[in-house]
């Protein structure tokens, strides 16, 4: 199916009310879904590519649709998280693919591969990608029988769930009582085995890659930490803030360049498409690690796309038209322009 110069991409979405609360739901469980602005953003970005956007829904939403005799769009972009299992991410893609509309970004299988951090890690270390010690813990009797990876200290996470997840200041484990604890609350709290690492003390780092044949990586982005247990601070941190909080790397082009070329191994290890955001920490000789990777990141005005645009002192907008322009040239089957998409 081509996709018309001037036709219609859908969006499938869930805003931070698509779902009520649910019996035993853990207090970040709609910490993924979208603000109203990061739609909005999308929204100007597709119609700056001079096709029309329309608002799809929920995955439930679409499912509907579906039953009812498919959507009227060209192509469609779906944001949507879902909830529970470790193929929500792929619920709308796997609908729209039965659908016969083509999809901007990863498919259906990269987005639940990705997902689960256990097999990721798998994957991108066959490819030459670095990655701390670690293991899976299935409840908090293991916990107290395992080997602590890499020895103590260790950070506990939960196997299947997006960047911030199931972490908090006490995901920094130093001792085998508080490693038990950890992976019981992601056991008990969110129904999945826990991820233990070996824990990473150097700074945190976040690149973005976009586009296809190739892919390239836009500038790394440092990200400050917790000032205390060096953890991640956006993981942390609640809507109010006041966590201190430190920036300790030193982003030189040699580290750079390194950053960039391990986020695009990475990136094709996994067959990503279109846009990936990969997330580093460097080790305690300042060697970078992969931690995970999201085929799925934010859009929103205040992400990694809205520091990287502000950084090259574009709009917003313009960098997303830029970075959903990609994804239609590989639908039309087009190759990109020399020297990168404009």
């Amino acid at each position: 199916m081509s996709l018309r110069s001037a036709g219609s991409i859908g969006l499938v979405y869930e805003l931070h009310d698509a779902y009520p609360r649910r019996p035993g739901d853990p207090p970040d469980f709609h910490v993924e879904y979208e603000p109203e602005a990061t739609l909005l953003a999308l929204e100007a970005a597709i119609e700056r590519l001079g096709q029309r956007p329309v608002r799809l829904g929920r995955p439930h939403d679409l499912l509907e649709a579906a039953s009812k005799g498919g959507v009227a769009v060209d192509a469609a972009l779906s944001i949507a998280e879902g909830y529970g299992s470790r193929n929500r991410e792929a619920w709308a893609p796997v609908l729209l693919e039965m659908l016969g509309v083509p999809q901007l970004g990863s498919d259906a299988l990269t987005l639940s591969l990705s997902l689960d951090k256990a097999w990721t890690r798998a994957v991108v270390a066959d490819a030459g990608v670095p990655v701390a010690p670690g293991a899976v813990v299935a409840s908090a009797e293991a916990a107290a029988r395992v080997d602590a990876p890499g020895g103590f200290p260790c950070f506990v996470k939960p196997r299947w769930e997006g960047t911030a997840k199931g972490i908090d200041l006490r995901s920094r484990v130093e001792t085998r009582a508080e490693l038990v604890a950890a992976v019981g609350r992601v056991v008990e709290r969110y129904r999945q085995p826990a991820l233990v690492e070996h824990f990473l003390p150097g700074a945190e780092y976040t690149v973005t890659v976009i586009g296809n044949d190739p892919p390239r990586a836009l500038p790394v982005l440092q990200r400050a930490l917790e000032a205390r247990t060096r953890i991640g601070i956006h993981a942390v941190e609640g809507p109010g803030g006041g966590l201190a909080h430190v920036t300790p790397g030193a982003l030189g082009g040699a580290l750079e360049a390194e950053l960039a070329a391990l986020a695009l191994r990475a990136y094709d290890a996994l067959a990503c498409r279109d846009f990936a955001r990969a997330d580093f920490k460097c080790d305690a000789a300042g060697r970078p690690v992969f931690l995970e990777i999201n085929p799925l990141p934010t859009f929103a005005p205040d992400g990694s796309f809205g520091i990287l645009a502000e950084l090259m002192g574009r709009r917003h907008e313009d960098l997303l038209a830029e970075v959903l322009g990609l994804g239609l040239r590989r639908i039309r089957g087009e190759r990109p322009l020399e020297g990168g998409a404009r």
